[in-house]
């Protein structure tokens, strides 16, 4: 774990920490609204660390919902995680005890960074930079977590709409994506086979097929958008 490697990835994790200690204090202003204290807010950004999945999961443990119904919203909210993530396994490969952490620990977030530096600067270490860059992104999420359930428990606010923050992020992650990446295919791609799941399948039963979809068409696409640099 040389210096330069710790610093080039903090650098490379700033924009998260903007953004993870943001959303993560909406998360804990969301469950504390709902009557859970901090306690709460820390063990599920330790244990799932899932954004999107923990902002549904707050109406779930409000409203009492089986384990069938958490284990299948689950599965909807985070299958694009399998996806991508089949995309990392040579960036994960010989990283020893550290790549348990970096799967449990890859965001989209984390794999829009990574997918990003194909070429790190001298001295910096691959497989310790994706460590050290996860571990910093939870970190960030956890303490955003914990602020916003201390803010919550401690003041009295509305907290109506602050659950919209995490679709703005994923709006904000894919300009960034679409401005950087020459190559707009996956992009293209992914909209158009969303777009007709919505109009087919309906808002509540389109992300799964949409998904499917989705890995699909990269998996077809994928020699082609390998030559044109893309991380897949």
């Amino acid at each position: 774990m040389n210096k330069a490697t710790v610093k080039y990835a903090f650098l490379k994790s700033l924009p998260v920490m903007a953004g993870y200690t943001a959303l993560g204090t909406g998360f804990g202003v969301l469950l504390s609204s709902k009557g859970y204290s901090f306690w709460w807010a820390i063990l599920m950004s330790i244990t799932i660390y899932a954004g999107s999945m923990q902002y549904v999961g707050v109406n779930l443990l409000a409203g009492g919902a089986s384990v069938i119904s958490t284990a299948l919203m689950t599965l909807m909210v985070n299958a694009r995680h399998i996806f991508y993530g089949i995309s990392m396994i040579d960036s994960y490969r010989d990283m020893g005890w550290r790549k348990w952490y970096a799967i449990f620990g890859l965001t989209d977030e984390t794999y829009s960074i990574v997918c990003s530096d194909s070429d790190l600067p001298p001295g910096v270490n691959k497989k310790n930079y994706i460590f050290i860059l996860s571990l910093m992104n939870q970190f960030y999420w956890i303490f955003g977590s914990f602020f916003g359930a201390f803010l919550g428990n401690t003041l009295s606010f509305n907290s109506m709409g602050i659950d919209f923050s995490m679709t703005a992020l994923f709006v904000v992650i894919f300009v960034e994506q679409w401005e950087k990446n020459k190559q707009h295919l996956p992009a293209i791609l992914g909209l158009a086979v969303s777009t007709v799941c919505l109009i087919v399948f309906g808002a509540d039963n389109f992300l799964i097929p949409s998904m499917t979809g989705n890995v699909i068409g990269l998996f077809l696409l994928r020699n082609k958008m390998r030559k044109e640099g893309n991380c897949l």
